[in-house]
């Protein structure tokens, strides 16, 4: 069973500064209630084939994957898919413009699930559902300080 979880936030910060600071995989712990660390392997800046490696805490459990981003278009698009982890993930950020110089903010999770997380992917979806709407209010939170 694949896992798909789409979510949204409204951010009263222009469309560049948004996606700059969310697009940067330095920022994630500040934002991200799960991860723990980004360390990259290759050099930064972000672009398409940078890879990192990612600490996270997820429903009670130590993840350690590595990312490779696959996708970018500055300041409307990031894909990054895991190249080592304990799933096939992708982690999709669009940004586009909002009513009023604001910032429409989309956070997609999907991927297939193996071994026990299968078994618990209906219940692993609504968990990221979860976390993905708590990120992108700690996103909001930061940035419109």
């Amino acid at each position: 069973m694949q896992v798909d979880v789409q979510t949204e936030a409204v951010i009263r910060r222009p469309r560049q500064v948004v996606a700059e600071y969310a697009g940067e995989p330095g920022n994630a712990p500040e934002w991200y209630a799960n991860i723990r660390s980004v360390q990259w392997r290759t050099p930064p800046p972000v672009a398409v084939g940078s890879r990192l490696d990612f600490v996270a805490e997820f429903l009670g459990r130590r993840l350690a994957y590595t990312y490779e981003v696959t996708e970018l278009v500055p300041g409307e698009r990031l894909v990054m898919r895991t190249a080592d982890g304990p799933f096939p993930m992708e982690t999709t950020y669009t940004w586009s413009d909002a009513d009023g110089g604001h910032t429409r903010m989309t956070l997609r999770n999907r991927g297939i699930p193996s071994g026990f997380s299968r078994l618990v992917a209906p219940l692993l979806a609504v968990a990221v559902r979860r976390a993905n709407r708590k990120d992108l209010a700690r996103l909001k939170e930061l940035l419109e300080r």
